[in-house]
């Protein structure tokens, strides 16, 4: 994998380069260096975006990530490197849309 796998997930995500060095668990000398062969998230993540970013708006994708949906903000699953919880969420955004959770403003 190299840094432009990295940056397409970036992107893709609208990931800043703190959250995408969480995520894959590196350092940022890593990133740049595109040393992130012993990295799999990396390309599972790829895989796993790559049929919402072909049927949702880049916009809306990466809006998408930082949402609260029926199972809580996918970007804080990310974060915690709770993958199963973000490929939920992302199963949930292909079948039922860009569901965000009503807010209880009570």
């Amino acid at each position: 994998m190299t840094s432009t796998a990295a940056s397409v997930l970036m992107e893709r995500l609208g990931l800043d380069d703190e959250e995408l060095c969480r995520v894959l668990d590196v350092d940022p000398l890593t990133v740049i260096g595109g040393d992130l062969d012993h990295r799999p998230e990396l390309p599972i993540l790829l895989a796993l975006t790559s049929e919402a970013a072909e049927r949702v708006h880049p916009d809306a994708l990466r809006r998408w990530v930082r949402t609260a949906g029926p199972s809580g903000r996918p970007i804080d699953h990310l974060l915690r490197r709770d993958f199963p919880a973000f490929e939920d969420a992302l199963e949930t955004l292909g079948t039922r849309g860009f569901v965000v959770r009503a807010r209880d403003d009570r």
